[in-house]
């Protein structure tokens, strides 16, 4: 029997630049460096993203698409007062809480006995509390998963929460786009595209093997997922390790050159989900991904004592391709994470793959 509740600040950082400076409210503001470094944004308010502007875009380019956009250097010790005095607020209801970041986290809220254990009524006295003693904005999802609460957060964005039921599962996720499934980016949706498949609907029509030869290891996920089930629980003690991102191309990259130029838009990727989980200070060691046109696999590792640039992913990217000189069909880079706490703290991730009662 769970009750999860997802909660995302409403354009946090903002929000915060907002709090400190009430002028600034209304206006198109992005979170970053000065347009004319390789800064990239944290996020931007809700009047920016109008213009298209939004997280992880350079500034160079959010301020040709936003002319009257306001740049401002995001300070991460600000935003980390906030982020704590939101997570008391989560622990006036529960101690099981999960934080995916400074704005976000999953709640499980299922033996709270606040308002008789209603999982909507506590979002709802969370969210009040949120803007009365700390003058800032959150948005929530409940639903007996993780994976629905997160989707939930986003439907009635900014300042809002939506409920996703056990009796309303079925008929939730079988319209729902397959865009939505955690996981599933540009390239692998492209490529489901092709076999026809544009929601969960169309997912739930074929087996788990015959995801798994279309997809490989995701292919039990997405059969899983497609049907609503997601039963991973709140880690209350678990703590990144790593963070990587990667992209599979359509077609062979043939050459070291061509290899190259896709580095700057995977490292604006990487760059705003590390500034997101506030993970500057940790990062430890820097990896380079390559997957060739046979499949096999090499990766290139280094020590690292600065924050990385594109530069330092380029020259191990190089190093990697050099090992086999062949077409490559996947690049990824990333960093691995020096640990924020005693390892006695550390909890190790479970997976409980008992199918469960759900009940909001």
């Amino acid at each position: 029997m769970r009750k999860i509740i997802h909660v995302d600040m409403d354009c946090f950082y903002a929000a915060v630049e907002i709090k400190k400076n009430p002028n600034l409210k209304g206006k198109a503001l992005g979170i970053g460096g000065p347009p004319n470094s390789r800064s990239v944004l944290c996020t931007a308010s809700y009047e920016a993203r109008k213009f298209g502007v939004k997280s992880a875009m350079p500034s160079s380019q959010a301020v040709r698409l936003c002319r009257s956009l306001i740049l401002i250097p995001p300070d991460f010790d600000a935003y980390k007062k906030e982020s704590k005095a939101v997570r008391e607020i989560f622990e006036r209801f529960t101690d099981q809480i999960e934080p995916l970041s400074l704005d976000e986290a999953y709640l499980d809220v299922t033996n709270c006995k606040h308002f008789g254990g209603s999982a909507t009524l506590i979002a709802q006295e969370i969210r009040r509390l949120i803007q009365t003693e700390l003058n800032l904005t959150a948005s929530a999802g409940i639903a007996p998963n993780k994976f629905l609460a997160k989707i939930a957060s986003d439907w009635k964005k900014p300042n809002g929460q939506f409920v996703i039921r056990p009796e309303e599962i079925e008929i939730f996720v079988s319209t729902l786009p397959i865009e939505k499934i955690y996981g599933v980016g540009k390239v692998t949706a492209t490529k489901m595209h092709a076999y026809g498949l544009s929601t969960c609907a169309d997912l739930q029509k074929h087996s788990t093997v015959q995801l798994t030869q279309w997809f490989g290891s995701r292919g039990e996920d997405l059969y899983q997922l497609a049907r609503g089930i997601d039963t991973r629980e709140v880690e209350t003690r678990w703590e990144r390790k790593s963070l990587t991102v990667e992209e599979t191309y359509g077609k062979d990259i043939q050459t070291l050159e061509q290899c190259l130029t896709r580095i700057p838009e995977l490292y604006a990727d990487w760059y705003g989900r590390i500034e997101k989980g506030d993970y500057q200070n940790r990062i430890k060691n820097i990896v380079i991904k390559l997957k060739f046109f046979d499949f096999k696999s090499t990766t290139h590792e280094e020590a690292i004592n600065h924050f990385p640039q594109a530069e330092d992913f380029k020259r191990l990217l190089t190093k990697a391709w050099m090992r086999r000189a062949k077409p490559v069909r996947l690049i990824g880079l990333g960093v691995h994470l020096a640990s924020a706490q005693p390892k006695s703290l550390l909890k190790s991730q479970e997976i409980n793959s008992a199918q469960l009662q759900f009940a909001i």
